[in-house]
């Protein structure tokens, strides 16, 4: 069950022919489909791609597997020696199955599947899950990403409520979570995709239960991203950490691994 919209969202197209699969799109997330609004928060299509239309946020917002820095990061991000494939527990002989409880932008789950991971993304939020769905079937079409999305699976569902009903079977090795953190007030560092993201999902208040709820599902470890500098989540020491430039990646290994 994903998380209800605010009905001030709408879907738009960018031309009449398109429009059919818009409206298609607006009654699935049970959202108007209006003309285009340059002062609302629209789910717009366009003939490249589904796309976020955001007052103040500059460019449109999409999600782009092929090119662009997901490309760049699947080419020379350092493959299983980089912090986020250490902290996983990728390693000669060991691929883990995730679970990516945050996926935000997908952007660490596709640097997983191209390390190899099968691996599922939760997003609750049904604007930026459409996002992904579409980046994903973009990434269909080009040779060099289809394996790599094949490995990715997307539900639009609320992680707390799918952890708690996943059955024993269906367990992951690894859970990855990447709360929100609040952003610095009247920071220009804030990149606008960041922006988008807390003006959808709104403040982060359930970190602490998704992270008690993913030690008890996770069969090896849950591990969770932060800012370097930032408190870790409930105040619950991790087993331990590994530190990026930026980044920290709290470990929280499992009795069992």
């Amino acid at each position: 069950m994903s998380s209800t919209l605010n009905t001030a969202y709408s879907v738009s197209a960018t031309s009449n022919s398109l429009n059919e699969q818009a409206i298609k799109l607006a009654n699935k997330l049970s959202l108007p489909f209006t003309t285009l609004n340059k002062d609302q928060i629209q789910l717009v299509i366009t003939p490249q791609q589904s796309e976020i239309r955001a007052p103040d946020l500059g460019n449109p917002i999409f999600i782009d597997f092929v090119e662009g820095k997901n490309a760049h990061r699947r080419q020379f991000g350092g493959g299983r020696g980089q912090p986020l494939a250490k902290a996983i527990g990728l390693k000669k002989g060991a691929t883990p199955t995730i679970i990516d409880a945050t996926a935000g932008f997908a952007r660490d789950a596709f640097v997983l599947a191209n390390l190899g991971c099968q691996i599922t993304l939760i997003e609750r939020n049904p604007l930026i899950a459409t996002l992904i769905e579409d980046a994903l079937n973009r990434a269909k079409d080009d040779e060099e990403t289809l394996n790599v999305v094949n490995r990715m699976s997307l539900i639009n569902h609320d992680a707390i409520d799918y952890l708690n009903n996943l059955e024993h079977q269906h367990r992951p090795d690894v859970i990855y979570m990447d709360p929100m953190y609040p952003s610095r007030d009247k920071s220009a560092l804030v990149k606008k995709n960041m922006r988008l993201l807390h003006q959808l999902a709104g403040p982060d208040t359930d970190s602490e239960k998704l992270l008690t709820i993913a030690q008890n599902s996770a069969l090896k470890r849950v591990v969770v991203k932060r800012p370097k500098s930032a408190p870790f989540v409930g105040e619950q020491k991790p087993t331990t950490s590994i530190e990026s430039k930026n980044t920290r990646y709290d470990i929280y290994i499992s009795n069992k691994e």
